[in-house]
């Protein structure tokens, strides 16, 4: 069996974890990452017939069961998860059951994954009923994207549009446009059950004075939806009180989408 420190799911989570600590997107423990793992890739590593122990989901997640996912523990800080990630990490596996999860690495000190964890789960099914390829569901606070959700109207239209009028690339990153959750208390099933909804329909919801959720296909893609939002939104937040002088017109949003070939939200245009 292979040295689990050598696996790739590690060490992407380990860089991705430390990389997004240092943005300041995911302060103290505040953020949590889940990354659904091929059972053939994760079997090179692991024991997959030993259970550590077993866990409550908190929810039943029946549709995923045998699935198997690294996930960022509870109260642990992004910045400690390179140094030690068999503390920060647990690698579980949803149990037939679908309420329980087996833990088959990680969680070295008796913790459990993220509280957020339903959450998860409920945005991977709705993630994997559009886009079986989805693999990550990624959760974080950045900066420059909470303050434009205390200062700007906060519904899908409005917000996609102002996004997507802050630089070029933000409608060919996110052409669907962005889902919105009014604020809501944080770790609950209303909260995972909302957010899941809109994941049929958006890659990334901000979740008002709260955060971004943020999905994909694999790191590279979940962790870049979610930085070309907050690009956009630091270009908002610096520039929103002056005088508007050069701006990407409506009809700018229609040729990029007509050079590279978008399914945008055409809904979302004045024209």
């Amino acid at each position: 069996m292979k040295d689990i420190m050598t696996a790739p799911f590690l060490i992407e989570m380990m860089q991705t974890t430390a990389n997004m600590y240092r943005l300041g997107y995911d302060e103290r423990n505040g953020g949590n990452i889940s990354y659904m793992l091929d059972p053939a890739v994760a079997g090179e590593y692991l024991d997959l017939n030993k259970v550590i122990r077993t866990i409550p989901t908190g929810f039943d997640a029946k549709a995923l069961a045998g699935k198997i996912f690294i996930v960022t523990g509870t109260g642990k800080y992004f910045k400690n998860v390179e140094y030690d990630p068999e503390n920060n990490l647990g690698i579980i596996r949803i149990a037939e059951d679908g309420v329980t999860a087996e833990l088959l690495w990680g969680y070295r000190d008796g913790g459990r994954f993220t509280s957020e964890l339903p959450a998860h789960l409920m945005s991977h099914i709705a993630r994997l009923s559009v886009d079986p390829d989805n693999k990550i569901i990624m959760h974080c606070h950045p900066d420059y994207t909470l303050a434009m959700t205390q200062v700007h109207e906060m519904n899908e239209r409005a917000i996609t549009r102002t996004l997507w009028k802050q630089m070029t690339e933000s409608i060919v990153v996110f052409p669907e446009g962005v889902g919105v959750l009014p604020w809501m208390v944080c770790g609950t099933n209303a909260i995972g059950e909302a957010t899941a909804e809109k994941m049929k329909e958006y890659r990334i919801v901000l979740w008002t004075l709260h955060g971004i959720y943020g999905c994909g296909k694999d790191m590279d893609e979940a962790f870049g939806l979610i930085e070309t939002v907050e690009k956009a939104a630091k270009m908002y937040m610096l520039t929103a009180h002056l005088p508007n002088v050069n701006t990407i017109t409506d009809q700018n949003l229609v040729d990029l989408a007509a050079r590279f070939s978008l399914n945008y939200r055409k809904d979302f245009l004045d024209i």
